[in-house]
């Protein structure tokens, strides 16, 4: 159980560690829009969140009362198989620094977002709570998620150690406006966006997808996952991890097919089935969190079409990132 439950209020301060990436960002924009008014972020060059010291410093300069965690070093499958020490090391770094600097400065409510990959690759879906630690993660992402499942692990004995109101938000594949769209290091939605979009430019040219595109995936808008982070600000949740998703999935070439018609490109798809599928399914069992109050709204399709459209605001930008 947490004891000493700190009342939430428009005027506590509140950091959002990673506050300019996409969760960040939606974060931030939620708590804004619901009337929170001493909100605090740091850049990357103002705060180096893997340097200890800084990180100990800027708590006890700043004294935020509330921590939010949505740092992390994050890509694809391909960003994770060429660079497995610093998805490990770096992740372990920015969240051991963030939880146990805020635990040593007394903070009460920390919120550490993580990933669905934290479960076993072939665990029975769809994905309950339960079911973390219980058998082997998939291969091409397991550095990223043994540091998710520390911070899940490190939240989870403060709590019970020291009451402490910490608790940890398992978000499904998550997309929206601030997405990364390089295609070197982005997740399958953003890259098939801009894959299509490109492609349309380009006579409508074939799109090479990755695998076969028979695995499973389930997909959050991520102004939904902010609003998550606000329902778990707001409310003292009865235990210390959560999923955060839909409960829905559909196949890659499902919703490849849907991009294209969003996009408009009127091309051909191959599957370049010599790449990797991974994980067959992700499912996530929502049924925990829907039982203390929270649901998503956003569907998948109205999702990519605002996404696309950010997309297109954001063009400019977005082509300034090199692809191959």
């Amino acid at each position: 159980m947490v004891s000493n439950f700190t009342a939430i209020t428009q005027t506590t301060k509140i950091y959002i560690a990673g506050h300019r990436g996409m969760v960040g960002a939606a974060v931030w924009r939620a708590l804004e829009a619901k009337g929170y008014t001493n909100l605090l972020g740091k850049t990357r060059a103002e705060l180096d969140l893997t340097d200890q010291q800084a990180v100990l410093g800027f708590y006890k300069k700043e004294q935020p009362e509330v921590v939010i965690d949505a740092a992390a070093k994050v890509g694809g499958i391909l960003a994770n198989s060429n660079h497995p020490y610093a998805f490990l090391m770096e992740n372990l770094q920015i969240q051991n620094n963030l939880i146990d600097g805020a635990h040593k400065a007394g903070i009460h409510k920390f919120i550490f977002l993580g990933s669905s990959c934290i479960y076993p690759k072939l665990a029975p879906q769809p994905l309950k709570e339960d079911y973390l630690l219980t058998a082997a993660l998939e291969p091409t992402n397991q550095w990223y998620a043994i540091a998710k499942i520390a911070g899940v692990k490190a939240c989870e004995a403060i709590r019970n150690q020291y009451q402490r109101d910490y608790v940890s938000l398992m978000p499904t594949n998550l997309y929206g406006y601030d997405d990364n769209f390089d295609l070197q290091t982005s997740h399958v939605l953003p890259a098939m966006i801009r894959k299509f979009h490109e492609a349309k430019l380009n006579n409508n040219a074939p799109v090479t997808l990755w695998g076969s595109g028979s695995p499973m995936r389930e997909f959050l808008f991520v102004e939904d996952m902010a609003q998550a982070v606000v329902f778990a600000l707001e409310n003292k949740l009865t235990d210390h991890l959560y999923n955060i998703g839909t409960g829905k999935d559909v196949t890659i070439q499902e919703l490849a097919t849907l991009i294209q018609t969003i996009v408009g490109h009127q091309g051909t798809i191959v599957w370049d089935t010599s790449k990797p599928d991974g994980t067959p399914r992700k499912l996530m069992d929502v049924s925990k969190l829907a039982a203390e109050g929270w649901t998503y709204s956003t569907e998948l399709s109205e999702g990519i079409q605002k996404t696309y459209a950010w997309f297109l605001e954001h063009i400019s930008a977005i082509r300034e990132v090199k692809i191959d």
